[in-house]
């Protein structure tokens, strides 16, 4: 076989996983590029690569997303080879078909691979005529509601209404009730058109109480396809992974053969070339059924990277240089060793239904240690807009067992430091160090068993961190004034007066609290707060950092200042305070004047009501996309329209006016 060999490779990604690729390249020796939007022109990949282009404004849609600029960028490079990463154009078969067209290399399947598994209904109806089992459902052509309810109504409540051509949990949803069927449908239909340019859906009986296990399969040009064990993916909040491992606390070598077989079989169907990765769902039985192929390397392969101690996208640049696979479905089996778990630090708030964060990054250091690896592309002072994936950075923990590596993951989290922008890591911890988490039997509902709506909300400040927040203001403005001054470390805190306390009041989204802090010899703290009196000595001052005892026990402060703003990361949570001592009273609760705002960076998606309507209290009234996801805008005041400052397709900025109504009284 005439091999096509390539020096050097352009990158069609942005974030993590560009970094990841651009230097797992480097490491083999190739030139790399990259390619960037403008609002990525000083991003982590671009300082990686050895050239950069930019190929468009910061919307995907006119940057990423656009196939002739990332082949016209390949050219102008001098690239012979293009990697997609994941997301964006990675499962695009017109992408891959661009590439080859153009006479360049696609590191991955071809395009008619890419066709015949990108479509959810088309593969599903490949794989039962190759004999992988399958769920039980509708996937054909008739897309009318009527017909999507009625099949649904065969296969039997509860259903999982899907998009065909997308992925992410985007276009899914999970129907329990026959009345709510009409709307989940076009729910889900709108918000795949959205996301994928396709409204069609499938519809599959629902396994309850199952796990999301996913095979890693590799194949090559020489007729080869082998597979690299499982992966567990069950801990999921909106069909969106969170944490992931390998190998699966419910798979055997019995049923890893099974399943490693089957997904094999599903790769031999369409020819496959390169990493992919076969997903179903596992019945607390043993049986397994196809959910359906992704054709790319996928967000969780560090994991199989670890316990199979291979380098997956050195693989994929040895496949797409025409070399066959390096090892047979023996040695690859025979290298399997100790267990590896991935969580997804995302910027999010868990607080208000996982709404998608931005920000400017204040603080932020990857944790390091034995067993430890982190795949992120963050910078301090670097901005998170909203334009992209609200995923941050990997954080991986291999150990010689599960316990080992979630024990270090644990301790990993504790000491990973994102300051200035809200995250999920408080929420993985939790999660991670939850007991039905440790003991392994659990299912894709373990979010919603153990993490529900109201168990999320528990998770607000203490006394104790609130009094840390004012230990916390306290020091970094004492800092500010001795270097002011030019006063020695010792001098700082320091009163030549009698003491007498300092009044704070501090204010953590809507709750607020005053504090009397009285300092002592310029370490240690009384705080009294709520009838309660804590005690906090400082024993150490670094940058950015304190620790101190309380209750005799030794503790570390992370923080961050942002103007009136105190960002505290501190007994396994981060929480930001806000310094409102001399602040006016506060006003009245949000919306409840009839202004509907945007409550983040995104893009109207739809506008649902128009000036002179009547609407009621709690209705939806505007669509707005973030982060890729879509949020329902309502009002706490029901009212009538007055202006509608927004259509559908506009951009707009946190906080913009959308709707204007003018309440009336219930």
């Amino acid at each position: 076989m005439t091999k096509t060999r390539f020096d050097k490779v352009l990158v069609a990604n942005r974030g993590e996983i560009a970094v990841r690729v651009i230097r797992g390249a480097r490491r083999l020796g190739y030139r790399t590029v990259a390619v960037y939007s403008e609002a990525d022109a000083d991003a982590l990949h671009v300082l990686e690569a050895d050239e950069a282009v930019c190929i468009g404004p910061a919307p995907a849609a006119e940057s990423y997303l656009r196939i002739d600029r990332i082949i016209d960028a390949a050219r102008t490079a001098g690239a012979q080879a293009i990697h997609p990463g994941y997301g964006f154009l990675s499962e695009r078969e017109a992408f891959a078909q661009a590439v080859q067209d153009a006479g360049l290399v696609f590191v991955g399947p071809d395009p008619a691979s890419i066709e015949a598994m990108g479509n959810k209904s088309a593969s599903k109806i490949r794989m039962i005529a190759a004999g992988v089992p399958c769920v039980p459902g509708y996937q054909g052509d008739d897309q009318s509601d009527d017909t999507l309810v009625a099949e649904a109504v065969r296969a039997g409540l509860p259903v999982m209404i899907k998009a065909a051509a997308g992925g992410g949990g985007r276009g899914m949803r999970l129907v329990h009730e026959e009345g709510a069927l009409l709307e989940n449908i076009r729910s889900a239909r709108s918000e795949a058109e959205n996301a994928f340019g396709s409204g069609q859906l499938l519809v599959e009986k629902a396994v309850m109480d199952a796990r999301h296990v996913e095979i890693q399969v590799f194949g090559d040009r020489h007729g080869n396809v082998v597979h690299l064990g499982e992966r567990d993916c069950s801990v999921q909040r909106r069909n969106q992974k969170v944490v992931e491992e390998a190998p699966s606390p419910a798979v055997d070598e019995a049923l890893r053969a099974k399943m490693g077989a089957a997904a094999v079989a599903a790769a031999k169907a369409v020819n496959y070339v390169g990493a992919g990765t076969v997903e179903f769902m596992l019945a607390r039985d043993g049986a397994f059924y196809f959910l359906e192929m992704n054709t790319r390397l996928q967000v969780e392969h560090p994991v199989t990277e670890l316990v199979y101690d291979v380098d997956l996208v050195e693989w994929q640049l040895r496949v797409a240089q025409g070399e066959p696979l390096p090892m047979t479905q023996d040695e690859v089996l025979a290298r399997r060793r100790g267990w590896a778990i991935e969580v997804r630090l995302c910027a999010e708030d868990p607080l208000q239904n996982y709404l998608p964060q931005t920000g400017t990054v204040l603080g932020w250091r990857a944790p390091s240690g034995a067993g430890i690896r982190v795949d992120s592309y963050l910078q301090e002072a670097q901005r998170i807009s909203p334009y992209y994936d609200s995923m941050q950075a990997k954080l991986i923990a291999w150990g010689e067992d599960r316990e080992t590596a979630r024990s270090r993951l644990i301790h990993a989290l504790d000491e990973t430091k994102l300051l200035g922008v809200v995250s999920n890591k408080e929420y993985l911890r939790r999660i991670v160090a939850h007991a039905a988490f440790a003991g392994g039997d659990f299912s894709t509902g373990f979010i919603g068993q153990h993490f529900p709506a109201e168990a999320v909300a528990q998770m607000q400040p203490d006394l104790r961190h609130f009094a840390l927040a004012a230990v916390a203001l306290y020091m970094d403005d004492a800092f500010a004034l001795a270097e002011a001054h030019g006063l020695a470390p010792e001098f700082i805190g320091w009163h030549s007066s009698h003491e007498s306390p300092a009044d704070y009041r501090l204010k953590w989204r809507e709750q607020t609290r005053d504090l009397d802090v009285l300092v002592h010899d310029g370490h240690v703290f009384t705080i009294v707060t709520d009838g309660q009196t804590i005690v906090v000595d400082v024993v150490r001052n670094l940058a950015h950092e304190f620790h101190y005892v309380c209750d005799g026990v030794q503790g570390k402060a992370r923080t961050a200042r942002d103007g009136g703003s105190m960002w505290l990361d501190a007994e396994g949570a981060v929480y930001c305070y806000e310094d409102v001592t001399l602040a006016p009273v506060a006003a009245a609760a949000a919306g409840s004047d009839g202004r509907l705002l945007a409550h983040s960076d995104g893009k109207v998606v739809a506008v649902h009501v128009q000036v002179g309507d009547v609407v009621a209290k709690g209705q939806t009234l505007a669509v707005l996309e973030a982060m890729k996801m879509e949020f329902q805008l309502a009002l706490p005041v029901s009212g009538k329209v007055t202006a509608v400052s927004v259509e559908a397709g506009q951009q707009v900025k946190n906080r913009q006016l959308l709707v204007e109504v003018q309440p009336q009284d219930d």
